[in-house]
Formats: C-alpha cells, structure tokens, sequence
C-alpha cells in the first residue's frame, strides 16, 4: 500500500512494520520490507539497523543477520547483544563468546544473553561460572538472568548454588517473584532432588499456571512419587487446565515408576481426547513401561505402529527392558537400531555385551567387542561431579589432574583407614547381654 502510493518512508513507520514481522516471524514480509528499503535506498539509521539486524535472527535467518552486522559501521550493545542471541538459537556458543567477548561495553541484557546462551546448550556450569563473574562485576541480575543460572543448577544438580540464588535473590526481595520465576525454582529443587522444597513453593503459589503444574507432576514421577504426581494430574484436570505434551511425558514416567501397566495405557490412549497427539517422548515412555514390566512383544509391536521414527531413547527403553528380564535376541535388534542412530555410543555396545555375559552366550559377548574394535568405538570412563565453595570439579576413577590430587588421596586413604578401623570396633565388641 505505501510503496504502491508512493508515500515517503521514515524510521517510526519502518521500525513499526519490522518489529510486527520479528513479532510474528514472519520473513517473507520482512525480507521483502527490507528490500523495498535498500530499492528506494533509505538511509538507515543505527536504530533501524538493528530493528532489521533482530527481525531476521527472531525469524531464524542467521545468514542474512550476520552479513547485516558485519557490514555496521557502528554497532552499540543491542547489536552485539542481537547476535548472541542468534548464535544461542543455532547452537553457535563459540561464535557467541566471541562476540560476548569482542563487545566494547556490555551490560545486563549483554551478560543475560550469555549466560541464557550456555544455558539453552546444555553448558550450565559455564553459564553459572559467567553468573559468579557477573556478580563479582557489581552487576545486578534480572528476573530472565535468574530463569538460566536456576535452570544450570537443575541441569547440573547444583542444590547449593540454587539455595543461594532464592535465598539471597529471591526471599529477599531483591528480584521481583513471578510466576515464571516460581516455575523455574518448582523445576530446579525437583531436579535437584528437593521434591519436599518444591512442593512446598508450588501449594504457596498464589496464581498456578499449566508449567507450574507440568514441573511439580515432572517432578513427583521422576523421584518415583506415582501416586502423588497421578494425584496432581487429576486435580489439574479437575479445576479446568487442560494438560498438555509435557504433563502427558510426566504422567506416563509416574506410571513406568510404579509400574502402572493398564493405568499407563488409559492416559496414552485418552492423549487424543485431549487433543495431544502422541509424540516420540511418549512412545518412549510407554515402552519404557512396558518393557520394566516383562511385556517385551507388546512393546515392540508398539514401535513397530508408531506413525515417527523411533529416536534412541525409544529403542534404548527396549533394549533396557531386554537387559532386565534377559531376553538376548530382542536386545540384539534393539541394539542393532541403537547402533544405526549412534554407531560411536560405547553404553549400547557394553550393555548389549554385558547382557549376552549374564546370558552365558559368550559367543555373542565375543561378536560385539570384535564389533566395537571394527568400528573403533572406545568406552568412554563415566565421570563424577562435586561441588565445593560454590566451585564444580569434574573426576574419573584414579584421576590425578587436580593441583591437590595427593592431599586429597591422602585424605581418601585416611577415610578408608578409620571406617575399617571402626567396623573392626564394632565387631569385635562383645554382645550386650
């Protein structure tokens, strides 16, 4: 309408029509907006550079965003901050730092986006060391900075540094408690460990929405609270919310803890009344389900119907299942497609051999350690991660890459020492008549 009338265009009006297309993600209109722009060739201003910089990263066009901003002359920390986002989005946490780091100022937004970015790509204990370097700086977090640091402490298990968090930020009033804020802390104590915690912050909640719900039922099923995380589904349901994909995956992993086979089918078929169509997530968990509880035929009949790909954690339940009731040839062809989806993952292999073993069937043993040498698979050493003063240290068995790894063996030897000494006490104390 306005090119076709010929009306003059300005930077308000621009700004407005870019930020609607970032707002809707819609590219189409935006590119061609944009190249109406550079036809009747308007001089942009710094402003509307970045309006045009953020609408196509928002609209996941990250090529075109960075051929804008490299071709800046003057950049300011929306820019910069732009770009991290879009490198969040796709994955890119190297080219993100580099921009964090190339940034000539930044500020809270800046080290928000960071921190967000190590988040949202599984890299918590980056994002949490940014946040303590942030703290150090004077700097003080937003309630979105919070969101990430508290979703690291879940991913990672740091209960301390989340306790920190909402004793120092939140009950004390230093951060404005929303309900997504609320939300993200219900989630961290439950994947921390702290389900008494986090129960206790969803019943004090004064306004409840479906991700509360959905992250206190999570919660509940996967510390194996069945029943108490069925009972929260049906109260949900009761006062009107309708549940969605994610509370569906929490109550069937409620169902697979208790080893609720029928009850587990119920709400994997009721999926469509409520309009959720089964999801690959879901077949896993009704796998998983079935598989723990020795239905091995069904539940590879139900991958055999599922209307998607089957993904690893589908076909790992299975194989699972085969290790628990000792069923080897089932295994074989769930390991067989395991190993097409991920020929370098040493636990199918070593599952696999190790159920053959328990089996008798050393042939077999034999067959998958001559087929992981062919394949060069090498098994990866399983880690260990504590956290000590606020700091997180990552070890494997006889690890001795620590400044004080001697003290600290030292130190193990002496545990040991005294705990058989005093077993040595207790046995040899006479009975007490």
């Amino acid at each position: 309408m306005m090119y076709s009338n010929n009306v003059e265009f300005n930077d308000v009006t621009l700004i407005t029509v870019f930020s609607a297309c970032s707002l809707k993600g819609d590219l189409n209109l935006g590119k061609s907006v944009h190249e109406l722009v550079e036809k009747r060739g308007v001089e942009c201003s710094l402003n509307l550079t970045n309006v045009i910089l953020d609408m196509y990263v928002k609209c996941g066009c990250l090529p075109l965003a960075k051929e804008i901003f490299d071709k800046m002359e003057i950049k300011d920390v929306f820019s910069w901050t732009s770009m991290i986002h879009g490198y969040a989005k796709y994955g890119e946490v190297d080219l993100a730092l580099k921009c964090f780091t190339e940034m000539p100022e930044r500020n809270v937004v800046s080290w928000n986006a960071m921190i967000a970015c190590y988040s949202q790509n599984n890299r918590p204990l980056e994002a949490l060391e940014l946040f303590r370097e942030m703290e150090k700086r004077g700097l003080s977090p937003m309630e979105s900075t919070l969101v990430s640091v508290l979703s690291g402490c879940a991913q990672s298990g740091s209960l301390d540094f989340g306790r920190r968090i909402h004793d120092y930020y939140i009950k004390q009033k230093r951060v404005k408690y929303s309900v997504i804020l609320a939300n993200t802390l219900i989630d961290m104590y439950g994947k921390c460990g702290s389900m008494d915690v986090a129960g206790e912050l969803f019943h004090e909640m004064p306004e409840r929405d479906l991700v509360s719900w959905n992250a206190v039922i999570v919660g509940c099923a996967s510390h194996g609270l069945a029943e108490k995380a069925i009972a929260l589904f049906e109260q949900m349901k009761s006062w009107g919310l309708e549940p969605d994909s994610i509370t569906f995956v929490g109550v069937l992993s409620a169902c697979v803890h208790g080893g609720l086979v029928n009850q587990g089918w119920e709400y994997f078929r009721s999926m469509e009344l409520n309009g959720s169509f089964p999801e690959v997530a879901h077949y896993a968990c009704m796998v998983d389900l079935l598989g723990r509880s020795g239905h091995l035929k069904e539940a590879y009949e139900l991958i055999k119907q599922m209307p998607m790909e089957p993904d690893k954690a589908v076909w790992g339940a299975l194989l699972n299942g085969c290790r628990m009731h000792g069923n080897v040839e089932l295994a074989k062809v769930a390991a067989e497609k395991l190993i097409e989806l991920d020929p370098q993952d040493s636990g199918i292999y070593v599952l696999l051999a190790s159920l053959c073993a328990n089996e008798g069937k050393w042939d077999d043993v034999r067959m998958v350690r001559s087929l992981m040498r062919a394949k060069g698979v090498k098994k990866n050493p399983g880690y260990s991660l504590i956290e000590v003063g606020g700091k997180f240290y990552e070890f494997v068995a006889a690890d001795d890459s620590h400044l004080e790894s001697q003290a600290i063996y030292k130190m193990l030897d002496k545990i040991i020492l005294l705990s058989k000494l005093e077993e040595y006490v207790s046995d040899a104390q006479p009975e007490q008549p």
